[in-house]
């Protein structure tokens, strides 16, 4: 049995994310730069081009990426071989509390959803905790901003409804809030499971590396030809126009009831954040 201590985790919590924050991950660098070479428009380029000195300057500054630095999302692999010295929620929020005083991260979690009094210091976090194999910790923490997240949405559709309905939801959620998601986007897909778990499926898709199509030959054809789809929508980068308004759709699927099939489409926004580490 390895012991891990809640200070090891606090401290990592917090690098993840003040570094998530301040730098892009490698991947949507890259395909912000191969969307240059394909957008036509001269404002998508242009607004292209902005973005990317954005990111340099966050970078290079250790200035936040954008205004709203995010939920706090902390996905959380826990080996059954290790065993936490301390609280482990606990650890993950103080973390989160530290990085958003030491980066001068924008406090934007309030502690009641109609009464609206901030917390001050962005927790609490939202955590998903899964038991693995092995002695290790692996922790993945995504900054969520709330533009990309408000245009998500969730539907419960017929079996009947197929391919031919899963691709009309996903593109009138882009049709409709697209403009306000802050693109050019990442679109994560949920299919299956059940009301409750396929908004996650749709979260956990966003953090796939943009490359990489699902194994599952089916669905990386569907991934494929709902890019295409949704790039000819013509919305653009920033919403001002031209072909790049996604820069990667990602599917993530699990086993469902007969009579259902439930979607949910998570938005990521060109800040797509995230940073992980292994303790």
């Amino acid at each position: 049995m390895r012991h891990v201590t809640s200070e090891m985790i606090e401290t990592s919590v917090a690098d993840l994310m003040e570094r998530a924050n301040y730098c892009l991950r490698d991947d949507v660098e890259q395909a912000l730069a191969e969307a240059q070479t394909r957008e036509e428009s001269t404002a998508g380029q242009g607004l292209l081009n902005a973005l990317r000195e954005n990111s340099r300057i966050a970078r290079t500054g250790d200035y936040p990426l954008c205004q709203d630095t995010g939920t706090a999302v902390v996905f959380v692999e826990l080996g059954r071989d290790v065993k936490i010295t301390g609280d482990l929620y606990g650890a993950i929020n103080r973390g989160v509390a530290r990085a958003t005083r030491r980066g001068y991260l924008r406090a934007s979690m309030v502690a009641d959803p109609l009464r609206r009094e901030n917390t001050k210091d962005n927790t609490p976090a939202i955590i998903h905790l899964d038991s693995v194999a092995g002695s290790a910790i692996r922790l993945y923490v995504m900054p969520k901003g709330a533009g990309s997240e408000n245009m998500s949405r969730l539907w419960m559709l017929l079996p009947g409804e197929g391919v031919s309905g899963v691709k009309r939801v996903v593109l009138e959620t882009l049709t409709i809030g697209g403009s306000s998601a802050c693109p050019p986007l990442v679109v994560g897909i949920g299919l299956g499971g059940s009301f409750d778990s396929v908004p996650l499926l749709a979260k956990r898709a966003l953090m796939r590396p943009l490359n990489s199509p699902n194994d599952a030959p089916h669905l990386a054809t569907l991934e494929s030809d709902l890019l295409d789809a949704i790039n000819a929508l013509g919305i653009g980068p920033g919403g001002l126009g031209g072909r790049v308004t996604a820069l990667s759709v990602a599917i993530e699927a699990a086993p469902c009831h007969i009579a259902s099939l439930p979607v949910a489409v998570n938005l990521g926004c060109h800040a797509m954040r995230g940073r992980e580490a292994v303790l």
